[in-house]
């Protein structure tokens, strides 16, 4: 099964009409008041429906947005969106049944935006247990994004390729998209209660290397010291963030893609020489 998770640049109704395959699943933010083949719009069924559960949810900090925690009210059910009266979509049919997922942050903490997320779905929420699930997949919009960015502005900068050929740019993005995802493990990696295995990324030779490494990266005072359990992620990435310019006081903010990026760089020319890319 293939869940593809957007924001609300995919709520439009020829992506909903269009759905490839049985085994595919659309999850998008709503951005439009929908017109609704029972005559309602969208927001009108929404707001008819009864929160029935509530959840604490952590909130990463982002750039616009501290971390916290966001205590949310959800509520959902089906609506059958109607098709738009508009030129080049009068092929599609005439309503799509959607389920909806609707979470409110109804008392947020003083001088916060308030969480409102309204999902759509062509996934069928039955239960309390589904709506949730829904919700939970939304929320990997935000490892997807960041994944994205390291491919990016604030990493490889991909977009910049002078590659021409359509083969030779697809094993870019492959090599590419690899590396990214090794910087996202790190990032997760660094404030995780999880204690992941080393060589989820690393192979036994770079192990090695970072053990190494650490031993020259011991600092006098205990917030120059990698706490972090050995040959674990997170001690790996302790060691990765300070090769990256990570000084590891805590009154700094934590390291971020860039460090990561900067970093593995340093310790792929350690570990294995410098290349020609």
């Amino acid at each position: 099964m293939i869940t593809v998770v957007n924001d609300r640049e995919g709520d439009f109704f020829a992506h909903w009409a269009l759905t490839p395959a049985e085994n595919v699943h659309l999850l998008s933010r709503a951005m439009h008041d929908h017109a609704l083949v029972d005559g309602d719009t969208l927001y009108q069924a929404v707001e008819r429906s009864r929160f029935c559960d509530n959840a604490v949810i952590d909130l990463p900090q982002r750039m616009d947005r501290r971390g916290r925690q966001a205590h949310l009210s959800m509520r959902f059910g089906t609506v059958v969106l109607k098709r738009p009266q508009r030129p080049g979509v009068t092929d599609l049919a005439e309503g799509i049944k959607l389920s909806f997922v609707e979470v409110v942050e109804l008392h947020p903490p003083r001088g916060a935006e308030p969480i409102r997320w309204l999902l759509l779905t062509t996934h069928t929420v039955a239960t309390v247990k589904d709506a949730w699930q829904i919700v939970s997949w939304y929320r990997q919009r935000w490892i997807i994004e960041q994944l994205f960015r390291s491919l990016k502005s604030q990493g490889l900068r991909i977009e910049d390729s002078q590659i021409e050929s359509a083969e030779g740019l697809i094993k870019l993005v492959a090599v590419a998209t690899r590396a990214a995802c090794i910087v996202i493990q790190l990032v997760q990696a660094r404030n995780s209660g999880e204690e992941l295995p080393a060589e989820f990324v690393f192979t036994a030779e770079e192990i090695e290397t970072l053990r190494a490494i650490n031993k020259t990266m011991k600092g006098r005072t205990e917030l120059q010291k990698n706490h972090h359990r050995p040959n674990t992620l997170a001690w790996a990435a302790w060691i990765i963030a300070k090769l990256g310019g990570w000084t590891g006081y805590a009154s700094h903010r934590p390291p971020g893609p860039i460090t990561f990026h900067t970093g593995m760089a340093r310790f792929q020319i350690l570990a294995n020489g410098p290349t020609n890319v």
